[in-house]
């Protein structure tokens, strides 16, 4: 039996010997943790950690549905956005998923942002059909970009694409009912890009706008507003009770997958302790 069966069915006899959690150290130390299966433990390994310190160096993109005139009916929204920056550097709208179209938006893309193929871009998006097509993947080998993909049936290894569809979808305009046509799709979702760039308070730029990041304006306007709250603390000291005014730097290097950041800093720690 397994500690989540073992500590329920002992307790109903009335016997506490330890938690599930200290049951499962236990058989890990004795190398009892094993998978019992015919066939071996799938592995599942996080993509690589990639990391930014300036705009265009790595891309992440995604696509989404927008609802069409009827039920049952949609456009495909293709959008790619800088991971250091969060500025969305690319979208499309189209009436089907596919490599070719994705193939040419991205050419397009590094086009528009004046990227030389001697550049280093990693392009990071989950494993669809469009993002792992024979055409598109031709395309970024050309262009010399790197693919990075995500792991199998988990979103969360492209975060910040699914957070970007989340802030789209929820619009105060948005058609949740559908767009009547696919060039009114195209026309919201361009005034959408415009107001996310331009006029969104990014809460994971510490609230710039993506643009003042990707423009170099963050240093500036970080210390302005630093300035005014330590203004605010030297008049009114009582309302800060002796603590510090609110942080507002920002990180020199933006990680695509932090949690692996985290987890390789922890074990690094551990090696050094056991040297």
């Amino acid at each position: 039996m397994a500690p989540c069966e073992i500590v329920p069915a002992l307790a109903d006899e009335g016997i506490y010997i330890a938690s599930e959690s200290t049951f499962y150290r236990v058989l890990r130390e004795e190398k009892m943790l094993n998978h019992r299966g015919r066939s071996e433990a799938p592995k599942h390994n996080r993509p690589s950690t990639y990391s930014a310190t300036a705009p265009n160096q790595v891309y992440m993109w995604d696509i989404t549905y927008l609802n069409g005139p009827h039920k049952g009916m949609f456009y495909y929204l293709y959008l790619f956005s800088d991971l250091y920056d969060r500025s969305i550097v690319g979208w499309e709208v189209y009436e089907e998923e596919s490599a070719d179209y994705a193939s040419s938006l991205i050419k397009r893309i590094c086009l528009k942002q004046g990227r030389l193929t001697t550049e280093p871009l990693v392009l990071h998006a989950d494993n669809g059909s469009p993002m792992k097509g024979a055409t598109m993947l031709a395309t970024l080998y050309q262009l010399g970009i790197t693919p990075s993909n995500s792991r199998l049936r988990v979103s969360n290894d492209n975060p910040y694409a699914e957070s970007l569809f989340k802030t789209l979808k929820y619009r105060p305009n948005y058609q949740p009912k559908g767009f009547e046509t696919l060039e009114k799709a195209r026309e919201w979702v361009s005034l959408f890009v415009k107001w996310y760039n331009h006029d969104h308070h990014h809460s994971g730029l510490n609230f710039l706008t993506p643009y003042q990041r990707r423009s170099g304006l963050s240093d500036k306007i970080l210390s302005k507003r630093k300035e005014v709250y330590e203004a605010a603390k030297a008049e009114h000291p009582e309302r800060w009770n002796g603590r510090a005014t609110r942080d507002w730097s920002l990180p020199d290097t933006v990680y695509l997958n932090p949690d692996k950041v985290h987890e390789q800093s922890e074990e690094a720690d551990d090696q050094m302790a056991v040297s």
